[in-house]
């Protein structure tokens, strides 16, 4: 899982995001040493299903999960969010630039085991998912 590493200033749209893939999609995986041929994950937000998107990873033969337009929540880095942003709230940055020294210190600390477990979980919940006709077990 990659982050990048500068603050985007402004509302993302489909160019910028390109522009974010085309700069780390392809390193991280590598980074991450995972094999060629590995499957893309993104949501239905209309930056990541914008045709000129589809066409980009398609041009780079990126393999990409299909995603249903009304599924549950099912990306892993959302549960990555949430513990972001809860080690971020408890050291309550004080201005936007406390807060982009403070997130990119916390995301740092984050162990990688956090991101193998939600990585294996995730084939856990997409079984109870389509066992229950698309809705989310309730816990």
């Amino acid at each position: 899982i990659w982050m990048i590493q500068k603050r985007i200033g402004r509302i993302m749209n489909g160019t910028m995001y390109r522009e974010i893939l085309s700069e780390n999609l392809l390193s991280s995986a590598r980074a991450l040493k995972m094999k060629c041929g590995f499957v893309f994950q993104h949501d239905n937000y209309p930056k990541h299903t914008a045709r000129a998107t589809k066409e980009w990873l398609r041009k780079k033969h990126f393999k990409v999960l299909e995603w249903p337009s009304q599924s549950p929540d099912l990306n892993p880095i959302i549960n990555l969010w949430r513990e972001l942003k809860v080690r971020v709230t408890q050291r309550q940055p004080q201005n936007i630039t406390a807060l982009e020294e403070i997130c990119m210190e916390e995301w740092a600390k984050i162990p990688a085991t956090v991101c193998e477990n939600l990585v294996k979980t995730y084939r856990k919940c997409l079984t109870s998912v389509n066992a229950n006709k698309g809705y989310m077990k309730k816990y």
